[in-house]
């Protein structure tokens, strides 16, 4: 059953949001000027976007020429996402203190890993998009998917560039809690995969 363009969204941006990233990318953005924080949200952003549009042309190929079964990837693309929702469930958005690179140049590369990869776009992603390409059923389908990558790109940029605005609007508690509401929506796509990796390799269990 192909789902709509607000059911792709929502469960692209559960696993792809990067609320954990953004103290991160705060402590990384202290003292370089405006230029300078677009730059960082525009590596950060470009590079997940690219991660996800790579995993939505040819994941299934990949899958394929690795003779990996759509049911054993569903299974196993499940437990990751369960896993990830855990994680999520247990998480704080604690600020961390650490070395700041001196120069734009050297916070660039940390903009792509770990900040793009995989705090914002991790395993979970590339598995969800590559789950969601194979049940899609249509070029449609595809479509809305791709529309959905882009919805999670710009907010995701947004977020990354008013990231002072947010924290300081949630506070710490705040995106707590918005981090673990998407962790229950994550841990809920993972057993749901689940569920359907396993009756597709054991119909006599439908």
């Amino acid at each position: 059953m192909e789902m709509t363009f607000q059911h792709y969204l929502l469960g692209l941006f559960a696993v792809a949001n990067n609320i954990p990233a953004l103290p991160l990318h705060m402590n990384l953005c202290r003292g370089i000027d405006v230029a300078g924080q677009h730059r960082m949200c525009t590596v950060a952003t470009g590079s997940s976007l690219v991660t996800m549009v790579v995993s939505l042309v040819i994941g299934a190929a990949v899958l394929e020429f690795f003779g990996i079964s759509i049911a054993a990837f569903r299974i196993a693309g499940g437990l990751l996402l369960v896993t990830s929702g855990l994680g999520m469930l247990k998480s704080k958005c604690d600020e961390p203190a650490g070395f700041i690179p001196a120069t734009l140049s050297e916070m660039i590369p940390l903009a792509v890993v770990p900040i793009a990869i995989p705090l914002t776009t991790g395993a979970g992603t590339m598995s969800t998009i590559i789950l969601f390409a194979e049940s899609a059923g249509s070029m449609n389908g595809l479509l809305k998917i791709g529309a959905a990558i882009g919805g999670v790109t710009l907010i995701n940029y947004l977020t990354f560039f008013y990231s002072p605005v947010i924290v300081r609007f949630l506070g710490h508690t705040g995106m707590d809690i918005f981090t673990k509401i998407f962790g229950l929506i994550t841990l809920a796509l993972g057993i749901q995969f689940i569920i359907t990796g396993v009756i597709a390799a054991f119909p006599v269990l439908h």
